[in-house]
């Protein structure tokens, strides 16, 4: 029983402090990393503006620049499969809105494991995505319907997916392109899930403008050129929030959450600085600009974006990653022969 007793002491001991063992460990990190100087981030979470902010409110943090790349996820995508063919290592920190790429990546050893010590301090919904440890959920949003309220009455703008087929949105809606954007593969995954694909042989007969990101929708909305889109929420309502005429709607039949993770890529060239960027991207600062930006914050302390409805007050539906790593290059063909793009 002494024994017993000693053992219990020595352990109540270690427990006590471990979180002091913890911001040792992060400290040490932060001296690692400030060495290193830098880091490059490809990355598809976030607006262009959102993005840049996030590795401003890095360099501002801790005094280490941050080589901001942001692209569409496919795009992304390709630039890192060229980087690795050329034997090159040019990224360190790797965000994509497309599951597949990390399944994909994962599966042939492209990451380095990294667990962030501060992940404890996110919403549970958004912690252990990967139980393998190799990529963590960083960003989150949703797809859902988008109008501009000068050309589209509340009442009359489409309250659900199957609404957007309507004859009397013909030549008015709005979308991306699954072939560049990680947030609209999954919508189109997401809509063939429910729907079948007979759901864009109809969107088709509407004739909707197709961009690129799924941020091109914001454009076609505040330009007039089209009114209603299956667009963002978060880029939606920050062009919102600055006077631009424009609403989302959560559709009844439930909006697309998008899970983004990151990633460190092995044989990376700053590996603190990568390994210190995944801590900061689940700090309270960083939540912060996330909200700015209308994304959703993973840190419970930090409220949802003016105009936004809390996650748990929202029907979502999401696909599950090898839903995703499979159907998203099937989808893309699928669009392609639907649509001729």
């Amino acid at each position: 029983m002494k024994r017993l007793g000693s053992l219990v002491w020595a352990m109540a001991v270690a427990l006590a402090f471990l979180p002091l063992a913890a911001r040792a460990d992060l400290n040490a990190l932060t001296e690692a990393a400030k060495k290193e100087g830098e880091l490059t981030w490809y990355v598809a979470h976030y607006t262009s503006e959102g993005a840049e902010d996030l590795g401003r409110g890095f360099t501002e943090m801790y005094g280490i620049k941050v080589n901001v790349v942001r692209t569409t996820a496919q795009v992304a995508y390709q630039r890192l499969l060229q980087d690795i063919k050329n034997n090159q290592t040019n990224c360190d920190v790797f965000s994509s809105t497309d599951l597949g790429h990390y399944a994909r990546l994962k599966a042939e050893g492209r990451f380095d494991k990294y667990v962030p010590e501060n992940m404890s301090k996110i919403s549970p919904v958004f912690q252990n995505f990967d139980p393998d440890g190799f990529f963590q959920t960083t960003a989150a949003g949703m797809v859902v319907i988008t109008y501009n309220t000068n050309k589209v009455k509340a009442e009359d703008a489409p309250k659900k997916w199957e609404d957007l087929l309507d004859i009397k949105w013909k030549g008015k809606v709005s979308t991306g392109h699954p072939g560049f954007s990680g947030y609209v593969g999954t919508w189109v995954l997401s809509m063939k899930k429910l729907y079948g694909w007979q759901y864009f042989d109809k969107l088709e007969k509407n004739k909707p403008q197709i961009g690129r990101s799924i941020n091109d929708t914001v454009t076609a909305l505040n330009a007039g050129e089209r009114q209603v889109a299956a667009g963002s929420d978060g880029s939606t309502l920050f062009s919102a929030s600055r006077g631009n005429p424009l609403a989302v709607v959560y559709p009844s039949d439930g909006s697309v959450l998008i899970i983004s993770p990151s990633a460190i890529m092995k044989g990376t060239k700053h590996p603190n600085a990568a390994k210190l960027f995944m801590e900061y991207l689940y700090t309270i600062e960083a939540a912060k600009i996330s909200a700015k930006h209308f994304l959703i914050p993973l840190r419970p302390e930090v409220p949802s974006p003016p105009g936004a409805k809390p996650i748990s007050e929202i029907k979502v539906i999401r696909p599950t990653v090898t839903e995703v790593e499979k159907g998203i290059p099937e989808v893309i063909e699928q669009w392609r022969d639907t649509f001729g793009n």
